[in-house]
């Protein structure tokens, strides 16, 4: 299943990004999906996901996972704390560096799997619930493409 958007401004990123958290809270298991992240350097996926954090109740500083490849989160739930790593796996030249880090034990576990570059993880990187593909339309807006993998996406799709 696939639905498109676009995102004119910063105002549409914001207000997509504040839509999946609502789905995400939806979930059997509230938050717990692997989403994987598309598009050129500068594409707005990482402001994407900022948005998306916020939304979800995560304060602080959130920071690109560019250099240090992931970086946890924790947002606040009633039934507890919903986990959430952010990936960037841009730096990646070799799959095996998936592996070499341990992430396998993270994609087991539940929680909210952000990650951009899925592509450089290679074919270790579990599948996605769902992708985004961002392209650039002009300096400001984007096309959006969702795609959903299977059933638990298709509940993520706009």
């Amino acid at each position: 299943m696939v639905h498109t958007e676009q995102w004119p401004d910063e105002a549409a990123t914001v207000a997509s990004a504040q839509r999946m958290a609502a789905r995400l809270l939806r979930l059997p298991v509230a938050g717990d999906a692997i989403v994987h992240l598309h598009g050129e350097l500068g594409s707005g996926k990482t402001t994407w996901v900022r948005h998306l954090l916020s939304a979800l109740g995560v304060t602080g500083r959130i920071k690109s996972p560019t250099y240090a490849v992931v970086e946890p989160h924790s947002a606040p739930r009633q039934s507890g704390e919903l986990a959430i790593w952010h990936f960037d796996f841009y730096r990646f030249t070799d799959p095996q560096e998936w592996e070499d880090a341990g992430f396998r034990d993270v994609f087991a576990s539940v929680g909210l799997k952000l990650c951009e570059w899925p592509g450089n993880a290679g074919p270790a990187l579990p599948a996605p619930d769902v992708s985004l593909h961002l392209q650039w339309v002009d300096e400001n807006a984007r096309s959006v493409l969702w795609q959903a993998h299977h059933a638990h996406g298709k509940a993520l799709l706009p």
